[in-house]
């Protein structure tokens, strides 16, 4: 299904891990963004599900998109939900984007690449997909699951010990 709030979990995980230095919503807007061509083949019937976009080489493209994009929309985002505080506005430096975007369409692939058998991660170069399978669906879920779990613990306790110190 696209839009699956699962490719998030492993997002929160990294940006726990690389705090400032990871956007979130970059990356969530990846995750959008990669599952366009799935929603359209959803709703048209027309073309190969998981298609060109989950593909490394479509996923690069996406990236750069998602980064060139999603810079602003994040900005813009982030103020107008109030996160930043009024009057200020928070930039995303360009690196950060683009470390999100990419982070956001790789795992994208890789993801799917183990639930989905009609990925075919390293075309047009080769059609197998080694991943496939590697976990069943419910424990790629809980992985997911989990991730979000250990990094919400992770970035809600560095947040902590930095605002005490």
């Amino acid at each position: 299904m696209p839009f699956t709030p699962f490719h998030m979990g492993p997002g929160i995980l990294v940006k726990a891990v690389l705090q400032g230095s990871f956007s979130l919503m970059v990356f969530g807007w990846a995750q959008i963004v990669m599952d366009i061509q799935p929603l359209f083949v959803l709703v048209t019937g027309d073309g190969h599900l998981h298609g060109f976009s989950h593909t490394y080489v479509g996923a690069t493209l996406l990236a750069v998109f998602s980064a060139l994009s999603g810079k602003y929309l994040s900005e813009i985002g982030l103020k107008i939900s109030g996160i930043a505080k009024k009057g200020r506005s928070i930039t995303i430096r360009w690196w950060v984007s683009f470390l999100s975007a990419f982070i956001g369409t790789y795992s994208h692939v890789v993801l799917d690449s183990i639930m989905h058998g009609d990925v075919e991660p390293f075309y047009p170069f080769s059609q197998v997909n080694g991943l496939l399978g590697l976990i069943s669906v419910p424990q790629l879920h809980q992985l997911c699951l989990y991730s979000a779990l250990v990094g919400a613990i992770i970035f809600y306790s560095v947040q902590y010990v930095r605002r005490k110190t």
